[in-house]
């Protein structure tokens, strides 16, 4: 117990200072920040959810102490207890019923059903609202005061302008204003995937990751998830800061039927011989130009309403008999 209470220290005491070196405004420090629940995530998987929970507790106490309550509670709330959640859901499994068997044999050993990889992609998308959300509302408590108190922060980074283009210049920064919180969303998305991704491959190569390697290709959401994100896309026609949550729902839901439909893209492409190609090529073509992205939601959202990947494993031909 002495030894897992040190590593959730030290876990804490990184993830803390990740966390604020975001004041010093070094651009490296900007990575630093949003890699701050890595930390507390490989405390979480190696040694357990209670290792996050003391490291978490930890650094968002001597956040508080050291800069005040407002970063105690942004701390506990987008790093400290996500990294907990997801940890814990990662780890999170249950023994299943086998066959019985046969007389005089030693018994099987339990089979293992893990959380499925689809649902924590689901909690996922919803701490990434639920960060996202909570930051907006230290701006303001309507839509017109987080807008405006955006557009002035932009226009404070961008500086003093020309009078001859200041017209162009807040057009463009009015548009900004209203694209910054769905693009806020798809950042936390992203990086709480990789944060989780990380952490699960710094504990599985540290041998303490204590389950097997997920199929990432087989993650599919729940069928509901069309629903909620159905309801959603209907309430950002409403106005006001209603229709302001529900894009940043949108498109964290959004984001995870992306990934689903690189799942999908790495499903399909299994009988090709230049398969590395294909897909090296997918993602270059995503990160470097970003609106490709729009192909793979609309492949993740057709696979969860045809599914396809279900109808490409039962045409498969069955495996050759071992020999």
């Amino acid at each position: 117990m002495i030894a897992i209470i040190l590593i959730a220290l030290a876990a804490g005491t990184a993830s803390a200072l990740m966390f604020a070196s975001i004041i010093s405004g070094a651009l490296i420090s900007l990575v630093l920040f949003y890699l701050a629940p890595l930390p507390l995530m490989v405390a979480a998987m190696g040694w357990g959810p209670i290792a996050a929970t003391i490291g978490g507790i930890a650094a968002a106490s001597g956040l508080g102490a050291i800069f005040g309550l407002p970063y105690c509670v942004a701390f506990a709330l987008t790093v400290a207890l996500p990294a907990w959640w997801l940890g814990h859901l990662a780890l999170l499994g249950r023994p299943v019923s086998g066959t019985t068997p046969a007389t005089g044999s030693a018994p099987a050993a339990p089979t293992m059903e893990w959380y499925p990889v689809g649902r924590i992609l689901l909690w996922i998308a919803g701490f990434a609202a639920l960060t996202t959300i909570a930051a907006l509302l230290t701006l303001g408590t309507d839509a017109e005061t987080i807008t405006g108190t955006l557009r002035r922060g932009l226009l404070r980074i961008l500086g003093p302008r020309d009078p001859a283009s200041s017209g162009d210049i807040e057009r463009w920064v009015a548009a900004l204003a209203v694209i910054a919180p769905p693009a806020a969303a798809i950042v936390a998305m992203m990086t709480f995937t990789l944060n989780l991704w990380l952490a699960a491959k710094i504990t599985a190569t540290s041998g303490r990751l204590h389950r097997p390697w997920p199929v990432l290709r087989a993650a599919e959401l729940p069928p509901m998830t069309l629903v909620v994100l159905s309801l959603a896309l209907a309430i950002c026609f409403v106005g006001g800061i209603a229709a302001m949550f529900a894009q940043i729902a949108t498109t964290a839901l959004m984001m995870a039927y992306a990934f689903t439909g690189f799942a999908v893209l790495h499903t399909l492409t299994l009988a090709l011989k230049s398969r590395a190609i294909w897909l090296s090529c997918t993602y270059a073509i995503v990160v470097v130009f970003g609106w490709p992205v729009l192909a793979m939601i609309a492949l993740g959202l057709a696979d969860a309403v045809f599914g396809f990947r279900e109808r490409y494993q039962r045409g498969k031909p069955p495996p050759l008999p071992a020999s």
